[in-house]
């Protein structure tokens, strides 16, 4: 019996988490249709992800979509076949480089931000007073976060697969010698609207993920600063996971023949 109590209390925390972040979800995503709603809020939470991750997204984009043209172009001399760099690098960008890439900055950035802001309101009893307020903390503070990342992400992914594609056409035509109009039109000829709905589709995935991994370990949060700074890796260590999984399975689902 010692030997089985350690598998047996794991398997009561596992099946105790999982029923808690089962219930955290449903009753955010429930909050999200229900007023009332807090358009100011939400209006600054979208500002707050989409804008301010602008920059980092973008610079993560643009140096991505340089690296793979080079490293296509070393792959590929080998095999005469450079001609085939830009079909690479706008499917590798639009597809999964665009999305995963910017889904783990934001979830850097915002996810360990929101876990940090809402875990610091939990353990100095700021929830609680809205409650005694009678304003509800899942609509107050969870679904204007939920809604923004779940719309701005697929617009930040939008941008990077622009910049993305442009850092490879930088670097193909100035570095490698490509002949700009051929390049781009390889680029919009072999491109086809299921790679961006793809990468679209992820991305609101990762925007909704990231949003509620920082809020639900924000929103349990116990012990003081250790708690909140034990939460803020949580956040990020989890919605990164996260990430990684539903891409594949979102790709399956697209691209699985």
């Amino acid at each position: 019996m010692p030997l089985l109590q350690p598998i047996g209390r794991t398997f009561l925390f596992f099946l105790a988490a999982t029923g808690r972040v089962t219930i955290f979800s449903l009753t955010s995503i429930f909050s999200c249709f229900r007023a009332p709603l807090y358009p100011r809020l939400i209006l600054r939470q979208m500002i707050e992800i989409g804008y301010y991750s602008l920059p980092v997204v973008g610079l993560t984009a643009i140096f991505t979509g340089m690296v793979l043209a080079l490293q296509s172009y070393t792959g590929f001399a080998r095999f005469s076949a450079e001609s085939a760099i830009p079909n690479v690098v706008v499917v590798s960008i639009t597809r999964e480089l665009g999305p995963v890439l910017a889904g783990l900055m934001v979830a850097g950035r915002i996810g360990a931000a929101m876990a940090a802001e809402i875990g610091t309101m939990r353990v100095t009893e700021q929830i609680d007073a809205l409650s005694t307020l009678a304003t509800n903390p899942y609509k107050y503070l969870i679904a204007p976060r939920l809604i923004a990342g779940l719309t701005m992400l697929p617009l930040l992914v939008l941008v990077a697969d622009i910049i993305g594609v442009f850092g490879g056409y930088v670097v193909s035509v100035y570095k490698l010698g490509f002949n700009p109009s051929n390049y781009l039109t390889n680029t919009i000829d072999f491109m086809e609207a299921q790679d961006v709905i793809s990468g679209l589709v992820k991305a609101s995935v990762f925007g909704f993920l990231v949003t509620l991994m920082g809020c639900y370990h924000g929103f349990y949060s116990r012990g003081g600063a250790q708690g909140v700074g034990a939460a803020t890796t949580n956040a990020v260590v989890s919605a990164s996971i996260l990430i990684l999984s539903f891409n594949y399975i979102i790709t399956e689902a697209f691209f699985a023949r």
